[in-house]
């Protein structure tokens, strides 16, 4: 029965999507002739919290397209983020003095204080850090020019929607004052904002400079987002929602406001998967334009002996770790599973990972030891000294340490809800236990004290990667894993899920690189059976369909690189610009 409801389910999701994309062809707007009749920017501003500012994963989306980009538009492409380091050195970020040194010296005077350089990823695409506390002092002035041109409704701001509305509002000036001062007439101009906190500073570029065209990408609605964090039934009852009723009981009037009249006002609105667009419609009262789907720039990934060198050292890392915890012996024979993402506890599908983790201990099918990573990072005090102490030591330890299922203290250990959840199931990884859970809490930059590896370099040691999400609207983390040779678990709540069943015209299968389990509202204990039964059935593979797996993991991936999206976004400049051009009659 489930079956039938999750086509259903892709059936509606996918006819809404090419029903969107088919109005979009047949517009007056749009000339689509092999891409010869495309308008393209001559430039283009990009803004986001997370320009040169690793916070999540719109910095991945950000960050590996900028190449493809920058390619195309060589330092045409211009990313706009905020300057919140203060006094000290961005790590992503590399200031040029002599670059646009005068526009710099003119921007000070319009009361913007700018750093501009370039981005420490890929392709080093210009970048420009503004200060935007200065503008506090003038937030209730903005807030009611918004009021009055927008109908946006900032009263019930707090935490940290002034934050980024004071930093949207400073970026907008930065476009406008680099518009006016270095780039020439008649030439196109695309400025597009990422996520709510990008909404003021469009709005504002719309009202003072509407020959710009205007894009904004939501990756994920705010309040959708907090339907599905407060545990209500996001998706049965899509339909029966009203945005603005669920933003006033959850208390989120003043993001989903700047959200929904950004949606409703900028050229060309878009997200990023047919699951998000679907709820776009629902709760902000407008259909998304186009849909621009994440892709991956898989550069980065090793080549040949370099691949399985970085292999093997990390799980020979990751296992070091796990055993010096535990105390066990556990060898390379050993299947290595992991999640990892933001720590959105129902969102992210945590509980459901470590539940069917838990019962795979008892599965007579599971036929290796197995330890399950969580590699989602907390709110850490310090790496543990114990636990760094055994791992510089030559000799292994026999004897668990103390609470040996996390590698760094936490401040709030009492509270935790993955500490509370493992202790509940009684997962004290025991000597006995074929499975070990071990949750690694901390940002893996390379130096928490324990794993000293990235994530990227740790990636690489995983048998099987498991991303249960129930609330996800694309799913960088499947996506990256797949591109190291990762097969993985996901569902078809997220975007990258339904993208993989599109793909293979059905359900993605654990041989196929990535295992699609189908979630809904109500079927938890489902899911946590086919997570548990999919891994059991894995760990009996054999070299050779262990070996087929991961070379389907590693195809399909590359049918999702930027090479191979990047044609969305230029139909969603085309629209914006006709739209600017039209205005401009």
């Amino acid at each position: 029965m489930h079956q039938e409801i999750a086509g259903f389910s892709i059936f509606i999701l996918g006819k809404i999507a090419v029903l969107t994309f088919f109005s979009y062809l047949c517009s007056k707007d749009f000339k689509f002739c092999m891409g010869k009749d495309l308008l393209s920017p001559d430039y283009i501003f990009e803004s986001s919290w997370e320009v040169c500012n690793k916070v999540g994963g719109i910095y991945t989306v950000l960050s590996t397209r900028a190449r493809t980009l920058q390619d195309a538009m060589r330092d045409r492409i211009i990313f706009i983020g905020p300057d919140c380091w203060d006094q000290k050195n961005c790590p992503f970020f590399e200031e040029d003095k002599a670059l646009f040194a005068s526009w710099r010296a003119q921007a000070a005077q319009e009361g913007l204080n700018v750093k501009v350089g370039r981005w420490n990823i890929p392709g080093r695409p210009i970048s420009i850090l503004v200060d935007f506390k200065p503008f506090f002092e003038e937030k209730d002035t903005i807030y009611a020019h918004l009021w009055e041109d927008f109908r946006v409704d900032s009263l019930h701001a707090y935490g940290d929607y002034d934050e980024a509305s004071m930093f949207s509002y400073a970026a907008g000036r930065v476009v406008e004052s680099f518009y006016k001062h270095n780039i020439p007439v008649g030439k196109k101009v695309i400025y597009h904002g990422n996520e709510w906190m990008t909404g003021l500073g469009l709005l504002y570029i719309h009202k003072v400079l509407p020959q710009i065209g205007t894009v904004f990408t939501t990756h994920a609605t705010s309040i959708g987002r907090s339907i599905a964090g407060n545990n209500k039934p996001l998706y049965q009852y899509l339909f029966a929602y009203n945005g603005d009723q669920m933003a006033v009981e959850l208390n989120m009037q003043s993001k989903q406001s700047i959200e929904k009249q950004t949606a409703h006002y900028v050229d060309c609105f878009t997200t990023v998967s047919d699951i998000t667009a679907h709820e776009c419609e629902e709760l902000l009262d407008k259909p998304v334009d186009i849909v621009l789907p994440n892709g991956f720039d898989n550069d980065f990934v090793p080549k040949g002996s370099t691949f399985m060198q970085k292999r093997k050292a990390a799980r020979k890392r990751l296992i070091d770790v796990a055993n010096a915890l535990i105390g066990s012996h556990l060898d390379d024979q050993t299947l290595i599973v992991s999640t990892s993402g933001r720590y959105e506890w129902r969102n992210k599908g945590i509980d459901v990972y470590i539940e069917a983790m838990s019962r795979l201990r008892n599965d007579q099918e599971l036929n290796k030891n197995v330890v399950a990573f969580i590699e989602v990072p907390g709110w850490v005090k310090e790496p543990r000294k114990d636990l760094a102490e055994r791992l510089s030591e030559a000799t292994r330890e026999d004897t668990p340490l103390e609470q040996p299922v996390i590698t760094h203290w936490l401040y709030n250990q009492n509270e935790d809800r993955t500490l509370g959840m493992l202790n509940y199931l009684k997962v004290h990884n025991d000597p006995n236990d074929k499975v070990k859970i071990v949750f690694i809490p901390s940002y893996l930059i390379g130096d928490d004290g324990i794993v000293n590896m990235t994530y990227y370099d740790i990636i690489l040691g995983n048998d099987l990667c498991v991303y249960p999400s129930y609330y996800e609207p694309w799913g960088y983390t499947p996506l990256e894993a797949i591109a190291f040779k990762v097969p993985c678990i996901t569902t078809d709540l997220s975007g990258f899920g339904m993208w993989v069943n599109k793909m293979k015209e059905g359900y993605g299968q654990i041989e196929d690189g990535v295992k699609v389990v189908h979630r809904d509202d109500y079927n938890y204990d489902e899911v946590v059976e086919e997570i548990k039964t999919t891994v059991a059935v894995y760990s009996n593979f054999s070299p050779e369909e262990l070996k087929l797996a991961r070379a389907q993991a590693e195809k399909l991936s590359k049918k999702a690189l930027w090479s191979e999206f990047i044609k969305y976004y230029w139909m969603a400049y085309d629209l914006a610009l006709r739209k600017a051009e039209e205005r401009a009659k």
